[in-house]
């Protein structure tokens, strides 16, 4: 399945000039307030019609304004989940998710029962939605949605409105929708690095109403060219993990290509694989491997490439192993050290700087 856009609007502030391929898995849209991330999603839901587009899914046309074709919202098989969860309040929960089977397309079967097990729904099914809390709406609101049996998921900013606890609550359960047996494409709007580390598989960075990165996540997040533009306290590379143990001192032990780490809060089962996202100012280097240090976290590297920030920073892309890490050094530190592409040295992480909420399955 494959979700191809192409749109030019001028706003009175902005001109937006964007275009992409969103495919299988998680297709995520980052971008700061004005970047075109919500128009995007509007009008791929057929909810606002630019000046020029085009908006197909898997070569089905869904919109075309130089041929004049566009296909009605509600014919366009898409399920979509708002920041707000827009539940109708005089329906119980059973009775807000039997209103999205009603309304079910031709797609791909969903049952009921299945989508009730994978979002934790039972216990709900026969409450009132003024008295769940924010991440309990938000699934029933998801749940109505696949229940439509959408051809693709549309979820634009839908953890904004929660608070963090809240927001730890519901992304296994988006992970689980990506790893899970529906497999359904999801194009996801979001302005938190947090939540699209853990859940995309492609990101597309929007600035300034045009299309700034696009790629694998693992490649974006780990190119020094992208520090700007997801800011340099947000900029990390993620990378994958296999859990081997985990110790009765709270610490566990994961396997990257390149060693092992030790980390607290990491709660999936031995020979689970995770996600990690390692920031970028939280990694340190060394021309040679330290020793009896408090963090036992060392890693041999390869620099990749070097990129001088604005200010007195530079971004610099590692190589460990097979993944790719991100460091954010002084220009001073470049040069005293003697670092360029090539240069063999070691990266330092602090176990505690891996927050255990950016641990993703």
């Amino acid at each position: 399945m494959t979700l191809s856009l192409a749109l030019t609007h001028r706003f009175a502030s902005a001109t937006l000039d964007i275009a992409f391929e969103a495919g299988t898995g998680i297709t995520a849209l980052f971008g700061r307030s004005g970047a075109g991330k919500t128009t995007v999603i509007q009008t791929v839901a057929g909810l606002f019609q630019p000046d020029t587009a085009r908006v197909s899914l898997n070569g089905d046309m869904l919109l075309d304004t130089q041929a004049r074709l566009s296909v009605p919202a509600h014919k366009r098989r898409f399920g979509t989940v708002f920041q707000d969860a827009r539940l109708f309040p005089h329906l119980d929960v059973a009775q807000n998710l039997d209103f999205g089977a009603r309304y079910a397309s031709k797609g791909p079967a969903v049952k009921r029962s299945e989508v009730i097990d994978l979002l934790g729904l039972a216990s709900l099914l026969t409450r009132a939605p003024r008295t769940l809390s924010g991440g309990e709406r938000q699934r029933v609101a998801l749940g109505r949605a696949l229940l439509s049996r959408p051809r693709m998921l549309l979820m634009d900013e839908p953890l904004a409105s929660l608070d963090d606890p809240r927001k730890l609550e519901i992304l296994p359960y988006l992970e689980g929708l990506r790893d899970g047996p529906l497999r359904l494409p999801i194009l996801y709007v979001s302005h938190a690095v947090d939540e699209i580390a853990r859940l995309a598989d492609t990101l597309v960075l929007l600035q300034g109403g045009r299309v700034a990165a696009q790629g694998p996540l693992f490649d974006v997040m780990s190119d020094p060219a992208a520090v700007p533009l997801l800011g340099v306290r947000e900029a990390g590379a993620v990378i994958e993990a296999q859990v081997v143990e985990h110790a009765g001192d709270g610490l566990s032990t994961l396997r990257l290509s390149a060693g092992t780490l030790e980390l607290p809060g990491v709660r999936a089962a031995p020979g689970a694989r995770v996600r990690l996202r390692v920031l970028a100012q939280d990694v340190i280097l060394s021309m040679t491997r330290p020793e009896r240090l408090s963090s036992v976290n060392v890693l041999p590297v390869v620099i990749e490439a070097i990129h001088p920030g604005d200010g007195p920073g530079a971004a610099i892309a590692l190589r460990a192993g097979s993944d790719r890490l991100l460091a954010r050094v002084t220009a001073r530190a470049v040069a005293e050290m003697s670092l360029r592409p090539g240069t063999h040295c070691f990266a330092i992480l602090k176990a505690t700087t891996v927050a255990p909420g950016s641990i993703g399955r």
